[in-house]
């Protein structure tokens, strides 16, 4: 799952006002004027140590693994099939 930039600028300042278009950097409005001047590498920045905190969930560590060994023809173990599955049922 990629981190959406709205999670991001939240995660910055939790009360921040904007709107986001198609998650879209470029096209944010700040409401409240952006009083503490978050920027674009802010942003950026923070969504790269926010992705690797998500990429490092046990339960994306077996679908990444999983997703890897389909796509080598290679067999599961039994958590990383759970993984899939448990998204599908």
């Amino acid at each position: 799952m990629n981190i959406p930039y709205a999670k991001v600028i939240f995660s910055i300042k939790e009360n921040a006002d904007f709107t986001i278009y198609n998650n879209d950097l470029d096209n944010i409005v700040w409401h409240d004027d952006n009083p503490t001047n978050i920027t674009k590498t802010q942003i950026l920045s923070k969504q790269t140590e926010l992705q690797k905190i998500e990429d490092a969930k046990p339960q994306n560590v077996l679908k990444a693994s999983a997703k890897a060994k389909l796509i080598a023809g290679e067999a599961l173990t039994e958590d990383e099939a759970n993984t899939i599955l448990s998204n599908v049922v």
